[in-house]
């Protein structure tokens, strides 16, 4: 008789989860957990929290929405806290555990707590598959060598080459729970009122939004409108779902080749899967690059502007620059954790371009704020848009009067979000004593 253990990280869901599929179909008993770091919400070296107020109610959520799936399988999820490694080490000296079960982790940082847990117990193999990607690593492995130098040498591998995998329907035969009570176990905390807006996290909610999605005419209309700065429906809308992983990328192509078979197949639909591919770019990109993806010189190894005005940066974060787009953005995304990708790239630009700052603190303001931050791609596309990254023709700069008056020619969008400049002045305090980032 074996005991696994499965390690719920960015797949929170039962629908299209190969890792969980093998546990529930190896084992003889199964334990399920979730283990939250609180490390991530205290500030770090840049001054900033890894998870946000924002993104840890949206993660309750889906923690919630998951307990309740499990429970009604006959599992339950067990939810604790601290150093992953530490905790888990703990769980599989007490129980046993005879394999640890997981979704192949993207980030270098979470690569690096798997590699810890396998030398702390050279006999336990970890059992990974792929849930947060497209395509798996079998089928990248020759695709990615050498690893494509941009996301055109990549688009056109993948287009020639790979066949999508179909989902796997969602688990719901599991083996029992071991008899062992686990000492640290804590209930699943209540989501609280808070709004979210347009989302709300866990597996319900995401497939709600994308039925509701793909039964209407927006997938035809999807490229007209994805620049939008605003509106449920001037895009997909699927990235928080995607970032927690309690939707599969490989389930929205699904439903993305349903539709052109059953409506029509056009450049929008197109766009819509040319968008999924730059995020797949992105997660093979982090884990080529691993620490590199983190660096003040990026994966070119070019010296972007080093220098840190510590006003500049905080009238950015607070939306109170001399540009009122850059504004309206920026406390678009401090209200409600969602900031379309064209503000994205408007603000980043900002930052490294007009206000001169180390792309990493940005990036990193990303982390904090966004409901929707995947570690790939927050991080590679601040390094494509300084300079540091994948983009062949170097640091973007983007005329944001010239943005202004394309997507804001009205400036109905500044004054939702009360962008009006505030002040023309950008240095008001010394910066000398603002911290030197060295967490990457």
């Amino acid at each position: 008789m074996n005991t696994g253990l499965y390690w719920f990280t960015h797949d929170l869901r039962l629908d299209d989860n190969p890792a969980l599929q093998q546990a529930a179909r190896q084992c003889d008993y199964l334990l399920v957990v979730y283990v939250q770091d609180p490390s991530l919400e205290r500030p770090d070296t840049f001054n900033t929290a890894r998870l946000g107020s924002k993104r840890k109610h949206f993660l309750i959520e889906g923690l919630h929405d998951l307990a309740q799936q499990l429970q009604t399988c006959g599992q339950q999820l067990h939810c604790l806290t601290g150093n992953p490694v530490d905790v888990l080490t703990d769980l599989i000296s007490q129980l046993g555990i005879d394999r640890l079960y997981c979704t192949r982790p993207v980030g270098w940082y979470e690569q690096r707590q798997l590699s810890e847990l396998s030398h702390r117990f050279p006999h336990l193999q970890p059992v990974t598959a792929d849930a947060y990607t497209l395509f798996d690593q079998a089928q990248m492995a020759e695709l990615l060598d050498p690893f494509p130098v941009s996301f055109s040498a990549f688009r056109r591998r993948v287009e020639k080459k790979l066949t999508l995998p179909a989902p796997l329907p969602p688990v719901r035969d599991f083996p029992p729970m071991p008899r062992v009570a686990i000492d640290a176990a804590a209930p699943i905390l209540k989501p609280d009122t808070a709004d979210n807006g347009w989302f709300k996290g866990g597996e319900l909610a995401a497939q709600t939004h994308l039925q509701r999605y793909f039964s209407s005419s927006l997938p035809a209309t999807y490229k007209q409108v994805r620049n939008e700065l605003d509106g449920l429906d001037n895009g997909t809308r699927f990235s928080p779902w995607l970032a927690q992983g309690s939707l599969s990328p490989r389930r929205v192509m699904r439903q993305l080749q349903q539709y052109e078979q059953r409506e029509t197949a056009n450049e929008s639909t197109y766009w819509i899967f040319f968008e999924l591919l730059w995020r797949e770019y992105f997660q093979w990109y982090a884990r080529h690059h691993d620490h590199r993806l983190y660096h003040l010189h990026g994966i070119q190894q070019r010296s972007p502007l080093t220098s840190f005005y510590p006003q500049r940066f905080k009238s950015w974060c607070e939306g109170s620059t001399p540009w009122p787009l850059v504004n309206a953005c920026m406390k678009q995304l401090k209200a409600t954790g969602w900031m379309s990708n064209r503000g994205r790239q408007i603000v980043a630009s900002c930052l490294v371009n007009e206000l001169a700052l180390d792309w990493r603190y940005g990036a990193a303001w990303f982390e904090q704020e966004l409901l929707d931050y995947d570690v790939a791609s927050n991080w590679g596309n601040w390094q494509y848009l300084a300079g540091v990254g994948a983009d062949p023709r170097g640091k973007r700069r983007f005329d944001i009067a010239k943005q202004t008056r394309q997507y804001d020619p009205q400036g109905d969008f500044i004054h939702r979000w009360q962008g009006e400049a505030q002040t023309l002045a950008l240095d008001h305090v010394d910066a000398a004593d603002w911290p030197i980032p060295v967490r990457h």
